[in-house]
């Protein structure tokens, strides 16, 4: 059974930094790309960040651009998600997936595990 455990979510202020972790049990992510996602109130999920299979390849999107990092550590199993400079626009419950494949996906139907999620919510 592979399941995927997310920790470090929480409340931060506009300006603070936050870094999430996603342990994955039941599965090695090695040569397996990894994604995190979020999810606002009324919003659907959207991708923040990708990793793939080595780590040397990454992709966010604009908004993540220059404040977010995600890496990985295989030997541990787990992807992180480095988040600084803040904005009460971050606030949203933060998934992390794994997808069967080796190089970044960005669609949530690309990935095959999720994990249950941790709430990021940022004070203005």
């Amino acid at each position: 059974q592979v399941q995927l455990v997310e920790s470090g979510g929480g409340l931060a202020q506009t300006g603070g930094s936050l870094r999430l972790s996603c342990v994955v049990s039941g599965r090695t992510i090695s040569g397996k790309a990894m994604g995190w996602f979020r999810q606002a109130p009324g919003k659907e999920r959207a991708l923040v960040a990708a990793i793939n299979w080595s780590g040397e390849n990454t992709y966010y999107v604009d908004s993540a651009k220059g404040r977010f990092t995600i890496f990985r550590d295989n030997a541990k199993n787990t992807v992180y998600l480095q988040m600084n400079s803040l904005t009460p626009e971050d606030t949203a419950v933060y998934y992390c997936a794994l997808a069967l494949v080796l190089n970044i996906v960005t669609r949530p139907g690309d990935y095959d595990y999720w994990g249950q999620g941790t709430q990021v919510a940022v004070s203005s």
